[in-house]
């Protein structure tokens, strides 16, 4: 996960920061959502909000390309202050071991869970563990059929860390690429060309190769995210310096609402099955959506840069906050969501325990790990800085 507190302050984002806090935010309320809707998950709840899925859905299309992008922001900054290798070896302390840690002992009772709630598997936590977690390889098929060990939501950890050595590879033999690719992206991308160039490559990945590679979060073969996100992230990183595309998209942000609206609009027609199936109609829902995706990422960030741009503790607090509230929080709604399973309580009090759990949750994990030095790298914190190099950064200068 980006760290942008590692940016000097000159070159601090603000905006940025408050996206990327309200947009795990969103994903917190997502996975909750994710138990009442039709589509699949860990496990359900016994209620179904139907008007929740068009929710769901306006959410769905930009929430994690947008944090890649800000991911590539801030993976562009850091390369400013530090060579390619020591950038390779930062990022690997800080996505790889919080990584081995969450799938080792964070993500586990997500399997666990599911094969209790799907399977009615009465062995206990630890059998499950002990015999089956570390299997490497399918198990309990063929229903759920769960391939284990699994990194379940930290998926973003891996794809984010192939990506910036992905990319750090390509510098390492063109280090001027950089700056010469992002100089040029922005003459390209200068006023409405903004909104329809890279609106353009997304609808090209969800029409060619979303229906041969749906979704799968597995890293290998999942050729549709890896466009989706890897170009939502390089975007960031090209253009993170390009003074003139940040003013352009804070002009057009009015222009991207009404267009991701329109775009939102067309495709929700599409799928409630008002007009009858065809070809033609299924690639126009296709195009909206990959439209609709960069427009609402293009608004969010206009928006953003027009109004999100004051500091303060609460914005300080939640920067480093975050991704520990990303490791657990998954982890949270579920384990809770099963607690109240069979409680029969009314789905707006369900819900609403849910959410309130899970913020307390990440919360309390947080203050307890930030205090724990050994701890911290394991919630991809860095190492706190020793009495004595505190006391140094408080002499005047």
């Amino acid at each position: 996960m980006t760290t942008p507190q590692q940016l000097q302050s000159s070159q601090r984002r603000i905006d940025l920061d408050w996206v990327r806090i309200l947009a795990f935010a969103l994903l917190i309320f997502y996975h909750v959502g994710m138990l009442y809707v039709s589509w699949g998950f860990h496990i359900k709840s016994a209620h179904r909000l139907t008007w929740l899925e068009p929710v769901m859905l306006f959410l769905n299309p930009w929430r994690l390309s947008l944090l890649f992008l800000v991911s590539g922001v801030a993976t562009r900054f850091m390369l400013d202050k530090s060579t390619f290798t020591a950038l390779a070896r930062a990022r690997s302390a800080r996505l790889l071991i919080p990584l081995g840690f969450g799938m080792l002992a964070i993500v586990p009772p997500q399997s666990y869970l599911q094969i209790v709630e799907s399977l009615g598997y009465s062995a206990g936590f630890f059998d499950f563990y002990a015999r089956h977690y570390f299997a490497f390889g399918a198990q309990f098929c063929p229903n759920p059929c769960i391939v284990l060990p699994t990194w379940n939501h930290l998926w973003f950890v891996v794809y984010l860390w192939v990506y910036t050595m992905a990319l750090i590879g390509v510098l390492v033999l063109w280090p001027a690429g950089a700056d010469r690719l992002g100089r040029k992206l922005a003459v390209i991308l200068d006023g409405p060309w903004l909104l329809i160039v890279v609106c353009l490559l997304f609808v090209a990945w969800r029409l060619v190769l979303f229906p041969a590679f749906p979704s799968t979060h597995a890293l290998f073969g999942d050729w549709f995210n890896h466009a989706d996100h890897a170009t939502a992230f390089l975007t960031g990183f090209l253009l993170a310096k390009q003074e003139g595309i940040w003013r352009n998209v804070e002009r057009q942000r009015w222009a991207a609402l009404a267009a991701a609206v329109a775009c939102f609009s067309a495709f929700i027609l599409v799928r409630t099955g008002l007009f009858a199936p065809s070809p033609a109609l299924k690639w126009a829902a296709a195009s909206a959506y990959g439209c609709y995706q960069w427009l609402a990422i293009a608004a969010v960030l206009g928006f953003a840069r027009r109004h999100l741009t004051a500091d303060s503790p609460v914005r300080r607090y939640l920067t480093d906050a975050i991704f520990p509230y990303y490791i657990v929080h998954q982890t949270a709604v579920i384990v809770i969501a099963h607690a109240l399973h069979d409680s029969n309580i009314p789905v707006g009090i369900e819900a609403s325990l849910v959410i309130i759990g899970t913020a307390l949750t990440c919360v309390a994990t947080y203050e307890v790990v930030r205090r724990i030095a050994w701890l911290r790298p394991l919630f991809g914190l860095r190492a706190a800085p020793r009495p004595a190099a505190i006391m140094e950064q408080q002499q005047p200068a």
